[in-house]
């Protein structure tokens, strides 16, 4: 039963007039929700009366009681308040992700690979070895670049070929970027292929060791996404200039190849946790040159 029904049925229930029921004014969510308009008729949308002050994921909850699927937000009452609102998120991601995929034809395929090799991934154990780990950046990262090209109405094979490449590449630098953090919270994730290699165990990455072998893990490892960048390049004459925006994270990933070169591949030097000023400079001369 609609809010304006309720109060032509029981008439206006003011606080302090003899003979009424004291009203509590409504608070929060509900307090927008007794202006909410009907679902057909005025137009109105829910962010003219949700006002400034109400959040993102609160302004689609009250979406869902203007359009009475009343089963969604009360399924989302009865999670702990602390959840509520990454509920309402999820679901409000899940209606965007499914219009976007509509909207760009977008092949699901991607999409399932990012969701299963991340729900593999959850156990927070170490790599293996180097494959491992490029079959997880190829899954993640560079699925999201297949799917940007197809956004951008892209369907090339040297691109895509590139943008395995360029996905392998920003795996292997996020996992090198991400190890002072993670060695913060005891965890080391490198591949244990490598690290046997040199002789080196998830200790010596603890303990921020400067050592020689350790090192050698490092370098390793920047050289095979050196590697990749280098094959992705290799097709910049035959991958459409159209797709050259997608690509454009090939910059940051060499500055960070660079700078690590320059402190002999030392992954805790302090410089590597600084950020580059110029880097949205050398973005813009790589988007005007037309080269990635």
């Amino acid at each position: 039963m609609a809010a304006s029904t309720l109060l032509s049925a029981w008439g206006p229930l003011r606080p302090g007039v003899p003979g009424l029921c004291r009203c509590r004014q409504p608070r929060g969510l509900w307090a927008n929700a007794w202006r909410l308009p009907e679902p057909a008729g005025s137009g109105r949308s829910v962010a003219a009366v949700s006002g400034p002050g109400i959040s993102g994921t609160d302004r689609y909850c009250l979406e869902l009681l203007r359009k009475r699927d009343y089963e969604g937000y009360l399924c989302s009452l009865l999670l702990p308040a602390e959840s509520r609102s990454s509920a309402c998120a999820l679901r409000a991601f899940n209606v965007e992700l499914a219009q976007a995929v509509k909207r760009h034809n977008l092949t699901k395929r991607w999409l399932m690979k990012i969701i299963d090799e991340r729900e593999k991934n959850l156990d927070d154990k170490a790599y293996r070895n180097i494959q491992e780990l490029e079959n997880y950046a190829e899954n993640t990262q560079s699925c999201l670049l297949y799917l940007t090209l197809e956004i951008l109405g892209i369907k090339d094979l040297h691109a895509d070929h590139a943008a395995s490449h360029i996905g392998k590449a920003q795996g292997i630098v996020t996992c090198l970027r991400a190890t002072p953090y993670h060695g913060s919270r005891r965890r080391v994730f490198l591949p244990m292929d490598i690290c046997m290699l040199h002789g080196v165990s998830q200790e010596d990455f603890l303990r921020k060791s400067q050592d020689k072998n350790v090192r050698d893990v490092v370098y390793d490892m920047a050289s095979q996404a050196h590697l990749h960048l280098k094959h992705a390049r290799s097709f910049h004459k035959s991958v459409p200039v159209k797709a050259f925006p997608a690509f454009l994270q090939t910059v940051a990933l060499e500055d960070y190849l660079k700078k690590i070169q320059q402190v002999d591949f030392d992954i805790f030097h302090p410089s590597l946790q600084q950020k580059n000023t110029l880097l949205p400079l050398s973005l813009y001369i790589q988007s005007w040159r037309k080269r990635y």
